[in-house]
């Protein structure tokens, strides 16, 4: 396990997960929000984005936090291991409204409501994104390890054994 990406539904705990990850592994942790975001609330231009994970991807390990599905196939063609947090709706939706609030390693900002458009994203998410990421996963899936939780006790066993 030396290239980590750490995918799944906004709330599914992706960034909790990849922490617990990089203190116990001692991987690099870069959450792909913080190269997208600006603190002020702008995003950087796709290009920007694109040669900042560009040269992420050519490090020699690393954690990838976030979807950002337009770049998934270009991070499954370089990683080693995927992690899919493929939690039910409602934990996602939970989760996400209990972070207002709440600084975030992983966002350079904090979130002082829960967006509706932010929201009916999360709604849409099973039906929208998860298809085309179990697609690409079975396309990748050769020489790589890929591990899929359906709950956050799943990831917490999974990350005890590995102590």
């Amino acid at each position: 396990m030396r290239k980590v990406i750490v995918i799944g539904c906004p709330g599914a705990g992706k960034s909790t997960f990849a922490r617990r990850l990089r203190d116990q592994t001692g991987l690099p942790l870069y959450h792909l929000d913080m190269l997208w975001h600006r603190p002020d609330r702008t995003t950087v231009s796709r290009e920007e984005f694109d040669m900042q994970l560009e040269r992420l991807l050519k490090q020699n390990c690393w954690i990838l936090d976030g979807n950002y599905q337009r770049t998934l196939e270009k991070r499954l063609l370089v990683c080693d291991t995927v992690f899919l947090l493929d939690l039910p709706l409602e934990v996602c939706l939970s989760s996400a409204k209990k972070r207002i609030g709440q600084a975030r390693e992983d966002l350079p900002w904090v979130e002082q409501e829960f967006d509706p458009e932010f929201r009916q994203w999360i709604i849409e998410f099973p039906q929208n994104n998860l298809p085309q990421i179990y697609s690409l996963l079975e396309q990748y899936q050769n020489g790589k390890e890929i591990v899929i939780f359906r709950s956050r006790n799943e990831a917490g066993r999974y990350l005890d054994a590995i102590r």
